[in-house]
């Protein structure tokens, strides 16, 4: 079955409150799991979330303040202990090794995991295979941090109807798929005839950044953008000098961005009603949501659970 959601494993920025925990996303699709930026506490959400971690198959930091990575080390424990057979690629600035090394190792165990590391120095492509794109583009935030980018190739799509008219299947069909086309009945067809490519689709996240080009170039069409947005344009200022972004810059990203739908999220402990950022962002870009702990987007527009 395909499975393709977004859980909110935790959406507050540096300090948790008491209904929002340090940020942690989760994106399901298909047989991956894609943990985003695990902070501290990650591994108790999977419980509130009833959502395995043994799930998760690949893991992403975007940098290395503590609420973007704290959880990752007992991340990494859980998924020792649950005996997981496949590999955890995990992807990180190449600069902040010396602390990814710290969280692996922050305490004693007896490691049987497949870690398999993908250290990021320059941006672009970082891994590419039969059904995902995966890039990274740094970011703005005073620090080496990375915004990711996961695109699902594109897949051939067959018209079911039209290949039982024509009496396609079995052998036929295996043919047609290897050579593109073949010979029904004194009939030529070709396999665009019956089929057609389905484009990928794709996620974009974006977290703890100013306002700037690549978090627009990294976010570019994307199905389902997952972004950043600490504080409200009265607060302007604070996000100018901690080099966070406001709910009105997320929405202008998006915007630009030319992006299908947008999840707002890392929301400063200040805000107690997160209402206003959704008003905000919608001002510019209506097909705004705002993330909440433990709520489920779907890869597909305006499906929220």
């Amino acid at each position: 079955m395909s499975v393709k959601d977004l859980t909110i494993l935790g959406c507050s920025s540096q300090q948790p409150t008491r209904r929002r925990n340090h940020g942690a996303y989760l994106l399901r699709w298909n047989d991956e799991g894609f943990l985003f930026d695990p902070g501290e506490g990650t591994q108790r959400q999977f419980i509130f979330a009833n959502i395995a971690p043994t799930c998760v198959t690949r893991i992403f930091i975007s940098h290395f303040h503590g609420d973007h990575c704290l959880g990752f080390g007992s991340m990494l424990m859980r998924l020792n202990l649950d005996k997981v057979t496949h590999p955890i690629h995990c992807y990180y600035p190449a600069s902040g090794k010396i602390y990814f090394d710290r969280l692996r190792y922050s305490s004693i165990y007896h490691e049987n995991i497949n870690v398999v590391e993908h250290p990021i120095a320059s941006q672009g492509v970082v891994q590419e295979d039969e059904d995902f794109i995966i890039e990274a583009m740094f970011l703005n935030h005073g620090v080496d941090n990375l915004a990711y980018r996961i695109s699902e190739t594109d897949k051939r799509k067959f018209n079911k109807e039209k290949l039982e008219a024509l009496g396609v299947k079995g052998m036929l069909m295996k043919r047609l798929i290897e050579d593109g086309i073949i010979e029904v009945n004194n009939k030529i067809i070709h396999i665009e005839d019956v089929s057609a490519m389905r484009k990928g689709d794709v996620f974009a996240i974006v977290i703890d950044t100013k306002f700037c080009k690549n978090a627009i170039d990294i976010s570019k069409d994307a199905t389902l953008l997952l972004c950043e947005s600490t504080y409200l344009e009265g607060e302007r200022e604070l996000a100018q000098k901690y080099k966070h972004m406001t709910a009105k810059e997320a929405a202008t990203v998006a915007k630009q961005a030319g992006v299908n739908q947008l999840i707002l999220t890392h929301f400063s402990a200040r805000y107690l009603d997160l209402t206003p950022f959704e008003v905000e962002a919608r001002a510019i870009f209506p097909n705004t949501e705002v993330a909440d702990d433990l709520k489920k987007f779907h890869l597909s527009p305006s499906n929220i659970s």
